[in-house]
């Protein structure tokens, strides 16, 4: 599994405002994109630093693609990386404050301690 990985993806794409939007409208492409790119650099790194061995499983590449945060959580992601990641992302469809935050909680509701291993 590559959780170090999957933080890096939100990490990065939530950073980004067009890459927000990018991510929202095509999620296949954009992780597409990210993994073959965005993935393999440094970052805070000089330009030209990569890394050739690193890439996701398809599971979590079919997590990010589905926009399944469930899933995500389940693998290992940070609660916190998707949760303000998908906020910036979907908190627009809803009417209510905090409406998309809600179902958030109710949809990992399920989840028993210990969580899930966070650690990268």
């Amino acid at each position: 599994m590559s959780k170090y990985l999957l933080d890096k993806f939100l990490y990065t794409v939530d950073r980004d405002p067009d890459l927000v939007e990018r991510y929202r409208e095509d999620p296949a492409g954009t992780v597409a994109w990210w993994e073959t790119s965005l993935g393999a650099s440094l970052l805070n790194s000089h330009s030209g630093e990569a890394t050739t061995w690193l890439r996701l499983e398809d599971t979590e590449r079919d997590a990010l693609v589905e926009h399944d945060y469930v899933k995500l959580f389940e693998l290992g992601a940070h609660p916190f990386l998707t949760l303000t990641l998908f906020i910036a992302m979907f908190e627009r469809d809803h009417e209510e404050p905090l409406a998309f935050q809600k179902q958030y909680a109710v949809r990992l509701a399920h989840f028993d301690l210990p969580y899930p291993d966070i650690a990268t």
